[in-house]
């Protein structure tokens, strides 16, 4: 069983969509929903679901996550019309369970509703989901501060990477049906920016690099990169536990923070959540590994996650050393 994500993102071009624009849109699309069900009502549903999905489509990806981050007014706005929406569907539903087959082109009616709530849906707990759980993951770098005395606005670099972490996160909620544990988020930060040698980001690595078991919240340094790690591992626990465990973690890490927050930083992650067929149920165990022995750190710095034994290890191992 098992499962494996990886996030690898480039970098987006799209302009930040207009939250205004996109606020007309959404006022006009709830005043368009029907109040009976009269009339060519596919038709009008289609069009409700088609303005939804159209605001849907702006706010996905980078840029759609950096406007929403940037505007909670907007955010609490949409929430407000989806719900006031999804409201009325359930009125149109009632109406039509009603009268049942004397609505005309009732099929008709059926797909277009079920489109309609599909873009609802997907605006409710995909594109607002997302931006809240982007906010609870940038910690206090969002909500006012950063633990050294200062308000800080996240910028657009942090933005992108939390959101691979986020939809890194989000997806290993889904495959933990397949096994849940242990799990681990590895996340590869390249262009911080930052001087790891200085006395503040040195009392930030301290204890975290030294860890020979790859265990939760231990840091590599590789050629200037930054590899955080984030596990957790428990014989008996619920769907979920794992993945608030990292989340937890990752919300008050200031290192992985700051090293997000540079104009050129850039994040490649990888996860996995495990079913534990071989080995036992420890943070150790958990995945993603990587490629140290102890006492020897020589040789290119490899991270990786599998699912299924590996059973040739002997044979792998002789042939390594020939």
């Amino acid at each position: 069983m098992c499962g494996i994500i990886a996030i690898v993102r480039r970098r987006s071009t799209r302009p930040i969509p207009d939250v205004d624009a996109l606020s007309t849109s959404l006022t006009a699309a709830l005043a368009a929903v029907p109040t009976g069900t009269e009339g060519d009502l596919a038709a009008r549903l289609l069009d409700v679901g088609e303005r939804l999905a159209a605001v849907d489509r702006e706010l996905r990806g980078e840029a759609g996550l950096v406007a929403m981050v940037g505007d909670q007014a907007f955010v609490a706005a949409t929430a407000t019309v989806v719900g006031q929406i999804d409201e009325r569907i359930g009125v149109i539903e009632a109406e039509l369970e009603a009268r049942g087959d004397t609505v005309p082109d009732l099929e008709a009616v059926n797909g277009a509703l079920v489109a309609l709530k599909d873009a609802a849906w997907s605006l409710e707990r995909d594109r607002l989901r997302a931006a809240a759980e982007v906010v609870a993951l940038a910690g206090p770098a969002v909500d006012g501060g950063t633990g050294t005395g200062g308000a800080v606005e996240p910028t657009r670099s942090a933005l992108a990477s939390l959101f691979s972490i986020q939809q890194a996160l989000s997806n290993l909620d889904r495959l933990e049906v397949r096994g849940r544990d242990s799990a681990g988020l590895h996340v590869l930060v390249r262009g911080h920016g930052l001087d790891l040698g200085s006395g503040e980001l040195a009392d930030l690595l301290v204890d975290r690099t030294d860890d020979p078991l790859f265990i939760d919240r231990a840091v590599r340094v590789v050629d200037g990169h930054l590899g955080f790690v984030y596990k957790a591992a428990a014989e008996i626990g619920e769907l979920g536990d794992n993945t608030a465990s990292m989340r937890e973690a990752i919300a008050v890490d200031r290192l992985l923070h700051r090293a997000l927050a540079g104009a050129d930083a850039e994040a490649t992650v990888l996860a996995h959540t495990r079913w534990a067929s071989v080995g036992i149920i420890s943070q150790p165990n958990a995945h993603p590994v990587n490629s140290e022995e102890l006492g020897d750190r020589a040789g290119p710095y490899v991270t990786a996650a599998l699912n299924g034994d590996v059973d040739n290890f002997a044979d792998l191992i002789a042939a390594d050393s020939l």
